[in-house]
């Protein structure tokens, strides 16, 4: 159930995407239940990713960042501004794990839940499926998801072992 004026859980009836969005829900409530299986201490453990090293902030900053720059490509797409998505992804990926350097794990966690209800109400609105569309479908939602989504999953279960070892008291 939703509240008025919120985001809806599933896509209108009949839209174009809405397979996709679909997708995205699930892909979305799998990364919500794994970081939801760690404390806010453990989501700061670096390890996700080396070189540069990663925590769960990160990945999750990352992912949110990328919804926001879908919402904001759907919000041009809509008005009919876009122009094109010819970028340089290393570069993006570059800017948008800079721009959320040094944010506190609450900070990263709201900012990629505000931006995913954002990205989906203008998804929602887009009523005629396009080229660009879908490219920003994959770039941001489900199958950007699935990029991370097996390693999210062996590093959370690293990290909830580590904690049921140190319960126990045992070092192994």
């Amino acid at each position: 159930m939703t509240a008025p004026g919120s985001t809806p859980d599933v896509a209108p009836a009949g839209h174009p995407y809405r397979v996709e969005i679909e997708a995205e829900r699930q892909g979305w409530y799998e990364v919500v239940s794994l970081v939801r299986s760690l404390t806010p201490e453990e989501c700061l453990v670096p390890g996700y990713r080396r070189a540069p090293d990663w925590t769960v902030r990160d990945v999750v900053a990352h992912l949110g960042t990328w919804l926001a720059e879908a919402q904001v490509q759907f919000e041009r797409i809509g008005a009919g501004t876009y122009q094109g998505h010819d970028l340089d992804i290393d570069a993006l990926n570059q800017a948008l794990l800079e721009g959320m350097a040094g944010q506190p794990w609450e900070v990263a966690w709201v900012q990629a839940q505000a931006a995913r209800a954002w990205m989906l109400n203008v998804w929602y609105a887009l009523r005629e499926p396009n080229d660009e569309a879908a490219w920003w479908i994959r770039k941001g939602a489900a199958e950007h998801y699935a990029e991370h989504l097996d390693r999210l999953r062996e590093w959370t279960d690293e990290l909830t072992a580590r904690r049921s070892r140190a319960r126990s008291g045992r070092c192994w």
